[in-house]
């Protein structure tokens, strides 16, 4: 049932609109439920929503709003009604239909029936995803988390972005001019681009890793060039095989905020990213010359495991006081699978195998020894000879052979 279209028929014999928009977050998979003029309604946005309903409480208007406001890119005349569910219901362009005057009876004020009709409706909506089945459930989860995939992205583009602009417009090498051409520069660039996400689409498309590891610097280089930091770049293998577009996306925002997150600290000078695929996994290590005070229970870089989870990945983080940070990433490139023989094959002591299980998870040594109570140096003792056994040679493969069968 497409219930903005119901609701603004019955509501069309009283109130006449251009366009009609519910907002409730109990749907988290479709919280906009539209209907009317498409060139209103195709560019309504969350942000808009908010504010409408903000402005309903910081007014004090008992739930309904009728003036002006930012809606479908623009400002417009609208009327807005709250719910006890607390879903908004805006219309555009809102007038009362002829004939549709208020009577003796209550019943009879367009206003009246508007809330009586909108309450029902609010509430409708609330009873069905409260008694959703579990379809629904899982395409609400899977469209939330595709939403949260996008904002991320646009979060780490407009960071970058404005770190880029701030270094150059306090880059002393600038003179005022030269700081405002270039900042002018990366502004627009940063808005073209801005501009074409939206036009992209990356499901079921693959990213050559050469290609995916270029845009990576590509949108590093102004940051490189205006804040005196030292961006390396190791290049990943040109014949590797070919990134997934969620998994190419999210190690590029990944490795950007692992950088701001880095040259956020005094002194750090050189900042070394690398990428390699082993064929299963993307492999990546970020590393920095500062002080060694980036926290891994920073909010920041918190953001960055939890999207690393989300694609079944793992992030360790080794802080070397006085030496600076070194961050290992392993993104899976292909969706979990079940446990693989060779697993059992390598022969592991019961203890080898918890310290291989809490590599793959992404603790370092001293957050190992401290959930098995033991030493790092009995640590370093069960990694080098689970090293030989797994036939690893860094903690990066390691890791991600633990991952290629199904460790976790």
């Amino acid at each position: 049932m497409d219930i903005a279209h119901r609701l603004r028929e019955a509501i069309s014999p009283y109130w006449e609109s251009t366009a009609l928009v519910i907002f409730t977050e109990d749907c988290t998979g479709r919280p906009q439920k539209k209907a009317g003029a498409e060139a209103i309604i195709s560019r309504v946005s969350i942000a808009e929503l908010d504010a409408i309903r903000a402005s309903l409480i910081a007014e004090g208007d008992g739930g309904t709003r009728r003036g002006q406001a930012a809606f479908g890119g623009g400002m417009r005349p609208v009327l807005a009604v709250t719910s006890a569910s607390n879903a908004l219901l805006v219309l555009s362009d809102p007038a009362p239909a002829p004939g549709s005057a208020a009577g003796a009876d209550a019943r009879e004020d367009p206003q009246w029936l508007l809330h009586y009709l909108w309450a029902l409706a609010a509430e409708r909506i609330r009873e069905k995803v409260a008694d959703a089945p579990p379809s629904y459930l899982i395409e609400s989860r899977a469209a939330s988390a595709e939403r949260l995939r996008v904002t991320a992205e646009l979060v780490d583009q407009h960071s970058t972005t404005l770190e880029t602009l701030l270094a150059a417009l306090r880059s002393p090498a600038l003179a005022d001019s030269a700081a405002r051409t270039a900042a002018t520069d990366v502004a627009a660039k940063a808005l073209v681009g801005l501009r074409t996400l939206s036009d992209r689409t990356t499901d079921l498309v693959e990213e050559p890793v050469a290609s995916a590891f270029q845009r990576l610097r590509e949108d590093l280089r102004p940051l490189m060039n205006f804040s005196g930091i030292d961006v390396q770049f190791i290049e990943p293998p040109v014949n590797g095989r070919a990134l997934p577009g969620e998994v190419a996306h999210a190690a590029r925002a990944i490795v950007r905020g692992l950088v701001l997150a880095m040259v956020d600290q005094q002194g750090v000078r050189r900042v070394r990213t690398q990428w390699d695929c082993d064929g299963v996994n993307l492999l990546i290590n970020v590393r920095d010359d500062g002080p060694g005070e980036l926290s891994a229970q920073a909010p920041a870089v918190e953001r960055l495991v939890q999207r690393v989870e989300a694609l079944n990945g793992s992030m360790g983080v080794d802080v070397m006081p006085g030496w600076g940070a070194d961050v290992a990433v392993v993104i899976p490139l292909d969706p979990p699978a079940r446990p693989l023989a060779g697993a059992a094959d390598w022969n592991l002591g019961e203890r080898e195998l918890e310290v291989l299980q809490l590599l793959a998870a992404g603790q370092r040594n001293r957050g190992i020894a401290a959930k098995l109570h033991i030493s790092e140096n009995t640590v370093k003792f069960h990694l080098r000879n689970l090293y030989r056994k797994i036939g690893a040679s860094s903690r990066t493969e390691a890791m991600a052979l633990a991952h290629s069968n199904g460790l976790r």
